[in-house]
């Protein structure tokens, strides 16, 4: 009867599995900056995937028309962010990024000089942020900032870009 026992008790605690934590299902989330948008009518999209409860990467993409907007009329980057708080995806957070963007410069300085007006760059940069997402972890709302220096900058243009955004985001 204890062999009997002792063997129920081996098979039993293989099934059982303790956890402190729950596990989330949700690792990915696509974003729209509804802040940049409503701003200057630029479109963003981004991607986040979860790596665990505080550290997740990312992309970015933006399109807009006016090249000789502040940080051009299209992007592309990648981002890596840490969440601090306590609750998991979700909170404070800092983010190191990168972004190649295109734009035009709308200035002529000499106008018999012979330059090539347009640009393309690559941006490394820090940022800061906060997000919350709803009980259901399924809907995110995100204010973030940040201020990067371009790696190759043209003599007409800027060292240092910046971005800033209020996005909305679901989760899948």
């Amino acid at each position: 009867m204890k062999k009997l026992l002792f063997l129920g008790l081996l098979l039993s605690s293989c099934f059982i599995a303790a956890q402190a934590y729950p596990t989330f299902s949700n690792n990915n989330e696509i974003k729209f900056n509804a802040g940049l948008f409503i701003a200057t009518s630029t479109v963003e999209g981004s991607y986040e995937y979860y790596l665990s409860e505080d550290t997740s990467f990312g992309g970015t993409v933006y399109f807009d028309n006016d090249a000789t907007d502040y940080n051009g009329d299209f992007g592309i980057g990648a981002n890596f962010r840490a969440y601090f708080g306590y609750q998991p995806r979700s909170g404070f957070f800092a983010e190191a990024f990168g972004l190649y963007y295109t734009g035009e410069d709308n200035e002529a300085r000499d106008p018999l000089a012979f330059r090539d007006n347009e640009y393309s760059t690559v941006a490394l940069g820090l940022g800061l942020g906060n997000k919350w997402a709803t009980r259901s972890e399924k809907f995110t709302l995100e204010i973030h900032g940040g201020f990067g220096r371009n790696v190759n900058p043209e003599d007409f243009q800027d060292t240092f870009m910046y971005r800033a955004g209020l996005s909305v985001g679901f989760r899948f």
